[in-house]
């Protein structure tokens, strides 16, 4: 008996906030790969390791959580003004699918260091020692964003003292600012309200602010769902109950916000909405034992991602959490101490985060025109990933 050989390509991995994801550069992916598609999605899935039943992605890169099972396929941009194409796939643990659907704030801290590193931003705007500025284009949610990396002797430095919660090691800061998150033809809000009453059949109705801002997200009062907002995932992800109950609630906003037209569409989108419930600023142990005083935070949010609540913050979840957080009379900005505001300070299960945002009303819409943050990227592995050469025979 016969048995193909293994395919080898080119790759890259890479830590970018509290991510982890395999990189590819475009170019380097085998010929039927160079396109949207099933042979594109086959061969992430064996990348990263997925479906696997046992849920522990062992014959594969990715880490069996939302925040190691991630892939980004980068190439020089075909926008002007742009350095950089950003395309990024959620790939799902146990099931055979690659979510398309939205962006990852966290691994965009990577997209820059790896776009200098290899070639894809021109070499007269590259600075050998000071702040590169990377411009880079989001392919999935048609977004600018830019990515300001630290060089020195015209190389990325990924050292440093910059430390970020939910990350075990110190390393160089990277400033990521998320320009116009908003589409000028969508609303912010979809239902054209601060606030929802949000009916979940079976579960309750409940208070929501539902915004598009980074990524689509629904925020709850955690005291609604029985929740103080200082949860860690011990707390909520052996809890088949909980997990059910925020299921409902995502895929029931999904349809409120005009994502889905139906409930059963909502499993085959799993990256978007997210869900999350914010509470008042309180004193709690994170999950690396360090007290997190009410006193330094303005309010607590915790997340779900592809069905499980987050170990930290989702970087796109951080934009929708710094946007609601500066328009006064969401549940956000109410958690925070409502009023007018240009930054937020938040805890996660993991730490806490400060975001910035410019938020404007102008004829009784808000738009927002950047939200600033800083994460930190390293190069954990450089060569190539071997995928089976089968992969592609039921494509």
């Amino acid at each position: 008996m016969s048995f193909a050989p293994q395919i080898k390509i080119s790759a890259t991995y890479m830590r970018g906030g509290t991510s982890k994801g395999v990189f590819f550069n475009l170019e380097d992916l085998p010929e039927a790969c160079k396109v949207a598609g099933p042979a594109r999605d086959a061969m992430l899935l064996r990348v990263i390791g997925s479906p696997d039943p046992y849920g522990k992605q062992t014959d594969g890169m990715g880490g069996a959580t939302s925040s190691t099972s991630k892939t980004v396929i980068l190439s020089k941009s075909l926008k002007d003004d742009h350095d950089v194409d950003y395309l990024f796939g959620q790939v799902s643990i146990n099931k055979p699918f690659v979510d398309w659907s939205g962006n990852c704030g966290n691994l965009t801290a990577a997209v820059g260091s790896f776009a200098i590193s290899n070639g894809l931003v021109d070499a007269d705007r590259v600075i050998q020692n000071g702040i590169t500025t990377v411009r880079i284009w989001q392919a999935n949610i048609n977004k600018t964003i830019i990515a300001k990396v630290p060089m020195t002797n015209g190389m990325v430095q990924e050292t440093g003292d910059f430390e970020l919660d939910g990350v075990t090691f110190p390393a160089a800061e990277v400033q990521v600012e998320f320009i116009s998150p908003v589409d000028a033809g969508d609303a912010m809000f979809p239902t054209g309200n601060l606030i929802d009453d949000l009916e979940v059949p079976g579960v309750g109705t409940f208070k929501a602010t539902m915004i598009n801002a980074g990524i689509p997200t629904i925020f709850l009062n955690a005291d609604s769902i029985n929740y103080t907002g200082t949860e860690l995932q011990s707390d909520i992800n052996g809890n088949e109950k909980a997990l059910t109950m925020f299921e409902s609630i995502r895929a029931y906003g999904a349809i409120k916000m005009g994502l889905i037209n139906s409930i059963e569409q909502a499993a085959s989108r799993q990256h978007t909405p997210k869900v999350a419930f914010v509470g008042k600023a309180k004193s709690y142990i994170c999950s690396s034992g360090k007290e997190i005083s009410a006193n330094d935070i303005d309010l607590n949010v915790r997340a779900l991602s592809m069905g499980l609540l987050h170990h930290a913050m989702m970087g796109t979840a951080a934009v929708a959490i710094g946007t609601a957080a500066t328009i006064p009379g969401t549940l956000v900005n109410l958690a925070a101490g409502g009023g007018k505001r240009e930054n937020v300070t938040f805890g996660h299960p993991s730490g806490s985060l400060k975001v910035g945002a410019e938020a404007m009303q102008d004829n009784g819409d808000w738009t927002v025109n950047k939200v600033v943050m800083s994460r930190s990227a390293r190069v954990l592995m450089e060569g190539a990933v071997h995928v089976p050469g089968n992969i592609f025979d039921h494509v």
